[in-house]
């Protein structure tokens, strides 16, 4: 998936920091939970500890995660269901060119990238992570619900293409909301994870596997649930099950709010209360985001200040790093400093690839690629509904009865719940992949079903070359990630030169294969992450660089949409889509991606050697 990793690495940084001065608090909390006074002074005595360590706990982990596994979770299966429609649903609804749709596309993911770094600021000095979840959670929901409202499906009158404007205007506004929703939520959500554990607690990074595990599980079935009901039973309905996604992520936050122990409360309630004018910060931070919503509401549609807006804050970052090197680093400093540069451009190039997915590869798929994985098509057997729908729903309820068992001390019915739930997912997934007919935009699936299958081969792959001192260094991976990512497009080339040449329907498993080679690229890139940025970064600028980070993801979705114009297809009222010619747009964009990819992987590899001595021994 999209760098969603890189916002956990980004919460253990900002939660770490902080986690000293919060010890005579936890004292507190803990004594609290042991019904007991304490001196504000002294922690529980090793015995309390004990008793207070078994009722927080869970499968070894702080009960906390599993409701911030499951607030993920939802709010990944809405972003990710809503997006794998949203090209087709432009396209196919409300008739916009393929060149309009990419622009949206582009500007969407762009702002969805840029607006977390304004969230999680404001949530980390004012705000606090509960409060900015919950905001976000609630413009997610009534963005969502926006989506579903269609409106009169578009029709061409005399040649011209007459819209329903109004129907238009609540989808932009959706957007808008949905942007500013995943600003305020996406960053805190993995921030209170960072700080559910105590300073260097080994089980830090398994809890945040265990969290990444949860974006996936919602992305996969997303794609699975979202975009099939979107595709063959009408559009509301695909966004629809996004936003009741959505709803039941911030139903489970607010129910979980004990296992948080406040840890995401405000750092600073007083200056939160403080009035500023007529009101409170706190509201005017609830209006500055209904401000800013009617802002992006009027830049969403007009696509072209959006990407504008990104070229320019690209190269007014390139001048104010070059003046930055020149004038304010020592020798070290600025190497490091350009090694920094190097990876994050390394992470744009990748995702300018990776965002095809969602774009290029879509339309390619709905229009010259076979959709059935394993013959579902000819079998009598037709469910109305996937599996996993009815798997998914029954989640929340089995997670909070198994934590409510293990609140009462019934252990086994808990870890035997979750196994039910578990059991339930994967009998789901399995039937749904290969018994029912896949769309253009459920095949998006492979994404995530990919991630799901490799990250336990990597996560053990990457320590045993650790022990035997193969490990790549951070710039190598950054070139063997972009390789793979170049070579993922082979097969989509030779799928649409098989359709070119035969006037027909390309297999669908070139596009499985595709997505393999791309995930073992992305594999190799999510090491990084955000982590070179706090180890590389020249420390008084770190949250500058963290920022560019950002963008520079943010501007990747810009490029992505700009690279699928090239593939373009415009078919006139009436005629039919000419397989050939698409098939050689096609065949012509994927191949610039895989010069894009391979040649630039090739750079980073041949830049390998210099990079690691500049990075002066960050591993």
């Amino acid at each position: 998936m999209p760098p969603t990793a890189a916002f956990d690495v980004a919460a253990q940084h900002r939660g770490g920091a902080r986690r000293h001065a919060r010890t005579a608090r936890a004292c507190r909390r803990r004594a609290a939970i042991l019904g007991r006074a304490l001196p504000s002074t002294r922690c529980p005595v090793p015995e309390a500890q004990a008793v207070a360590h078994d009722r927080d706990e869970f499968l070894g982990h702080p009960k906390g995660l599993f409701v911030c596994f499951f607030t993920e979770m939802w709010e990944r299966f809405s972003f990710y269901g809503m997006k794998a429609l949203l090209l087709l649903y432009l396209l196919k609804y409300h008739l916009f060119g393929d060149d309009a749709g990419y622009d949206l596309l582009g500007a969407y993911g762009g702002l969805v990238y840029a607006i977390p770094v304004i969230g999680g600021l404001l949530a980390d000095r004012y705000l606090g992570m509960r409060k900015a979840v919950l905001l976000g959670g609630i413009l997610l929901v009534l963005g969502h619900i926006g989506m579903a409202f269609e409106g009169e499906q578009a029709r061409i009158v005399a040649g011209e293409v007459v819209r329903d404007e109004g129907a238009l205007q609540v989808f932009y506004l959706s957007l808008a909301l949905i942007i500013m929703g995943v600003g305020f939520l996406k960053p805190n959500i993995s921030t209170i994870v960072g700080r559910l554990y105590p300073e260097n607690d080994p089980r830090r990074d398994s809890g945040f596997t265990l969290f990444y595990a949860g974006i996936n599980v919602g992305a996969l079935f997303a794609s699975l649930i979202c975009a099939f009901l979107g595709e063959t039973y009408g559009w509301s309905y695909g966004f629809g099950a996004a936003g009741v996604g959505m709803l039941a992520g911030l139903v489970m936050f607010v129910w979980g709010q004990k296992y948080l122990h406040g840890h995401a409360e405000p750092n600073d309630p007083d200056k939160l209360r403080e009035r500023v004018g007529p009101l409170s910060r706190e509201w005017w931070i609830y209006l500055g985001s209904l401000g800013g919503v009617a802002i992006v509401w009027q830049l969403i549609q007009r696509t072209w200040t959006v990407h504008g807006a990104m070229h320019i804050i690209a190269l007014l970052l390139a001048v104010w790093f070059v003046y930055f090197l020149v004038t304010q680093c020592n020798r070290v400093q600025r190497q490091q400093m350009i090694t920094l540069v190097l990876l994050i451009i390394g992470v744009l190039i990748f995702f300018t690839l990776y965002e095809q997915t969602y774009g290029s590869w879509v339309t390619f798929t709905d229009r010259l690629l076979t959709k059935d994985l394993f013959g579902a098509a000819d079998n009598a057997y037709v469910p109305a509904l996937p599996w996993a729908v009815y798997a998914l729903a029954a989640s929340p309820p089995l997670m909070i009865a198994a934590l409510m068992a293990s609140d009462r001390g019934r252990g086994d019915v808990a870890k035997g719940l979750v196994v039910l739930m578990g059991v339930g997912l994967f009998v789901a997934i399995a039937h749904d992949i290969v018994l029912v007919k896949q769309t253009a935009g459920s095949l998006t699936f492979l994404g995530a079903f990919f991630i799901v299958v490799l990250a336990p081969i990597f996560s053990w792959f990457w320590p045993w070359l650790e022990k035997r001192g193969l490990n790549p260094s951070k710039p190598a991976k950054m070139g063997i990630g972009l390789v793979f990512a170049g070579l993922a497009f082979l097969p989509m080339v030779a799928a649409a030169q098989y359709a070119g040449a035969s006037d027909a329907m390309a297999s669908v498993w070139w596009l499985v294969l595709a997505y393999f080679v791309l995930e073992i690229g992305e594999m190799c890139l999510s090491p990084i992450g955000l982590s070179a940025v706090t180890q590389l970064s020249v420390a008084r600028v770190v949250g500058l660089m963290m920022g560019a980070f950002w963008l520079a993801t943010a501007y990747s979705e810009v490029l992505a949409a700009g690279f699928g114009k090239l593939a373009s297809i415009e078919v006139a009222e009436g005629a039919t889509l000419d397989m050939a010619e698409a098939a050689s747009k096609y065949s012509d964009l994927f191949w610039l991606m895989v010069w894009v990819g391979v040649g630039s992987g090739v750079v980073f590899l041949l830049l390998t050697p210099l990079a690691r001595r500049w990075m002066h021994g960050v591993k």
